[in-house]
């Protein structure tokens, strides 16, 4: 086989396809704001994917750009439905550039630590966190849960890594509105999801403090071992902030871990609206929160911090010998990701993160963020003005829960039942992506704000429409 066999026979005829799809992915974020929200991938496209394991090689060109209108809506400022970032246009040439180097973020001296690092000191001052801590850019904070209840558990069992847990009867603590990444941290790393106690919320969906009291002196009682407590800085469900500083105090009297799920909530600390409620994070022993929600990093990206950088790396480092570092060369450097978390093989992701934050600013992202909350703030009037919704929960973030009501005195399972199909036709004729949640047992539409591109008419679009359907689908008495 001939050097460079893989790569293009023609540079230029290479060169041109990919301006062209620069241009038209670049057109895509140009004109974002118009157009439905969300259009289903029809036929005869699924159908160009269903084929045999190709042979011999053919051009993708063309199939790639059909795919640019398919996606999942978030860049849209109608888009609603779950906590995804917008993006930027500018993330699309930091990936290019990320693409062309290929590295492996793993280790080893390049720039691709060298940006890392610095990336991961910025994090630190913004969440409040000691300079010295430590941290690791990830996929997501589903993986950075992980690591971070790992470093938990070998604190507190000091020999995990070579001898396992099982003689540490270990239980954790979060509240009954936390993420499901927290239960599944627990099930991957062996503790066992009925190890994770879940705490009762007060009235407006935070931890119940006194209950969590309560819970920890009796599994000490049973013979358990308390090993952590997450608090949660941005409920998925209401965007509900827990009392973090009332935690932290319960973790310091109780010798536990104190880890903070931030996945989207943290980033208030960039603005001024939310950040007095989630200054109790400077107290965390860790920290999970992702870059591509309310950052607006393109996907994906996400971060794990932790106030200790001795105890992050004591649970990851064990280089074997073909890793071993220099002083000298390529194996050098001062900074192996390896060291800090279960990946070697990592794809440069800090790059897009650095250019962010670099191009931006933060004061520019925390602008951003108090728009969507005041946005968000503005919708719950419109809520409350109107006669047949209602409002589920409190607004003390950026996500809206209610719900259509009908003058036709529907029970609550019509009730639920025509949400729902509000939401899905809502969806299916592009003109928003909300989504659905239960808020004491009701299904309510839920409405989270964190696209930078959303305006106050975009809001009363949705309310509108949400008024039209419900009554077309009274009136045709289809509920």
């Amino acid at each position: 086989m001939s050097r460079g066999d893989l790569d293009p026979k023609d540079w230029d005829l290479f060169r041109a396809n990919a301006h062209e799809m620069l241009d038209k992915s670049i057109d895509k974020m140009e004109n974002v704001n118009s157009g439905r929200v969300w259009s289903p991938v029809p036929n005869n496209l699924r159908n160009k994917f269903e084929e045999k394991l190709p042979v011999e090689g053919s051009t993708a060109n063309n199939i790639i750009n059909e795919i640019l209108p398919y996606g999942v809506g978030n860049t849209h400022p109608r888009f609603f439905g779950w906590v995804h970032g917008a993006g930027t246009p500018s993330g699309i040439i930091a990936d290019i550039a990320s693409a062309s180097m290929n590295v492996n973020a793993g280790g080893r001296d390049h720039v691709a630590p060298v940006i890392e690092k610095q990336v991961l000191k910025w994090c630190l001052e913004i969440m409040g966190m000691p300079v010295d801590g430590s941290g690791l850019i990830v996929s997501g904070t589903s993986v950075a849960t992980i690591i971070a209840i790992k470093v938990a558990r070998d604190q507190k069992i000091k020999n995990s890594r070579k001898k396992g847990i099982i003689q540490g009867k270990l239980v954790g603590y979060t509240s009954e509105q936390s993420h499901s990444c927290i239960k599944q941290a627990f099930d991957v790393l062996g503790l066992g999801t009925d190890a994770l106690r879940v705490v009762p919320c007060d009235e407006n969906f935070e931890i119940d403090l006194k209950s969590l009291r309560k819970m920890i002196s009796q599994d000490r009682a049973n013979g358990f071992t308390p090993l952590c407590v997450v608090g949660t800085a941005g409920a998925v469900n209401v965007g509900a902030i827990d009392d973090l500083e009332g935690i932290a105090a319960i973790a310091k009297s109780e010798d536990l871990w104190f880890h903070v799920d931030g996945a989207f909530g943290a980033a208030g600390l960039l603005g001024k609206l939310a950040s007095d409620r989630l200054s109790g994070i400077s107290h965390a022993d860790s920290l999970a929160f992702d870059f591509h929600k309310w950052f607006q990093v393109n996907y994906e990206a996400g971060c794990v911090l932790f106030k200790s950088e001795a105890a992050h790396r004591s649970s990851f480092a064990d280089r074997a010998e073909y890793l071993r570092g220099s002083e000298r060369g390529l194996a050098g450097g001062d900074f192996w990701a390896v060291d800090y978390g279960p990946e070697l093989s990592r794809g440069f992701r800090s790059l897009k993160v650095w250019a962010h934050l670099k191009e931006h600013g933060v004061e520019a992202l925390g602008n951003s963020i108090d728009r969507n909350i005041r946005l968000a703030q503005y919708l719950e009037n419109r809520v409350k003005s109107e006669k047949y919704l209602v409002s589920m929960a409190p607004t003390p973030l950026n996500i809206n829960c209610f719900r259509f009501i009908s003058s036709s005195n529907l029970i609550d399972s019509k009730l639920d039942a025509l949400n729902e199909e509000i939401v899905i036709l809502l969806q299916e004729r592009g003109i928003a992506v909300p989504s659905t949640t239960r808020i004491n047992n009701q299904l309510a539409i839920r409405v989270n704000i964190t696209n930078h591109r959303t305006q106050e008419s975009d809001l009363d679009l949705l309310v509108d429409a949400i008024l039209e359907i419900g009554e077309e689908l009274i009136r045709n008495k289809v509920f």
